[in-house]
């Protein structure tokens, strides 16, 4: 029993020195850990493309920094996006205090090392780039108001969208409209002709009347654009498609009271007078074969169909005026 006791004792003494050994190195750790706080931090060393850049104590909010400036860049300033091949590295260290981070000069280097590519739009002129613009709505706003104005090279003009590390310099929408446009020539030459074919080309009967004059066709052909409102405006007349030459016929007797250039878009252009207020208009015309002042009868040969003036294509513009109002050509024929 008594040799129990002393066990029991010695296991005692034993576990009450370890616990004094254990105290002591507690204590030694947490003085060494005070005087090393005192002295040192603990901070990330960081390095770009194996190269070292300086130092951070907060990664997290360093790296922040860097992901959401590459998120604003898109779209802003014309920068499609921006390449940054490699990001930073972090390495915990534990450095003296005198040691300061450089988040700014970090920041500012990882910017550096990327490249920027630029999104914009080039205006063509022949498939070559001449001017440059920032958004695809200036450049579809050019290229609509030159075929506006019907400018006639308006067939060599397009654009194209451009990526590209280098941004060019932008010219104003208004100044590469005025630098591109180029004003329709108005033909010098007369567009009277001498017609040597049959004087009357068509003896069909009139499929209809406006106020007792009778009509027929002035041409046979298909209808490109009817009478009414259209995307470009109040189209007052019917337009028929036959081609270029093509012998335009009175739709009905009577004086002719214009014959000549049509200032108001429609080129080569005739006008008869039937009586009773009733006016037939033919445009785009590119002979005219009648004078003004002339009587005419009703399928006499008046001119050829062409495409002067406001025109895009070998048609004939028909129009029916009734004591100066517009009428619908379909109502009476090309029904």
């Amino acid at each position: 029993m008594f040799k129990i006791l002393r066990n029991i004792k010695n296991i005692f003494v034993h576990i009450r020195s370890s616990l004094k050994f254990v105290f002591l190195i507690i204590i030694a750790t947490v003085l060494i850990i005070g005087v090393i706080s005192l002295v040192y931090r603990p901070m990330y060393s960081v390095t770009l493309n194996g190269e070292f850049i300086g130092y951070t104590t907060n990664k997290s909010k360093l790296q922040s920094r860097i992901n959401e400036y590459l998120e604003q860049s898109n779209g802003t300033n014309n920068i499609a996006f921006i390449d940054i091949q490699n990001l930073p590295e972090y390495s915990l260290c534990l450095l003296k205090k005198e040691n300061a981070s450089n988040d700014d000069e970090i920041f500012e280097k990882v910017k550096n090392s990327g490249t920027a590519y630029y999104q914009y739009y080039a205006i063509m002129v022949d498939s070559k780039e001449k001017y440059y613009v920032s958004s695809k709505d200036e450049a579809e706003k050019i290229i609509d108001e030159l075929k506006e104005k019907k400018s006639t090279n308006i067939d060599d003009i397009a654009y194209t969208q451009i990526h590209s590390t280098e941004l060019k310099e932008f010219t104003d929408s208004d100044t590469i409209v005025d630098k591109l446009y180029k004003k329709p020539v108005v033909v010098a030459s007369s567009g009277y002709s001498s017609y040597s074919g049959q004087k009357i080309i068509s003896s069909e009967k009139p499929s209809s009347a406006v106020l007792g004059v009778g009509l027929i066709k002035p041409v046979s052909g298909t209808i490109t654009s009817r009478f009414g409102t259209r995307a470009s405006g109040n189209h007052k007349g019917l337009d028929i498609a036959a081609p270029t030459g093509t012998t335009v016929a009175a739709a009905a007797g009577g004086t002719v009271i214009f014959s000549g250039w049509d200032s108001y878009g429609l080129g080569y252009c005739v006008r008869i007078s039937h009586g009773n207020g009733v006016v037939t208009v033919y445009g785009h015309c590119s002979k005219l074969y009648v004078t003004k002042g002339e009587t005419v009868s009703q399928g006499e040969a008046i001119a050829a169909v062409g495409s002067t003036g406001n025109s895009t294509g070998s048609h004939l513009h028909l129009e029916i005026r009734v004591n100066g109002a517009a009428q619908n050509p379909q109502i009476y024929l090309y029904k």
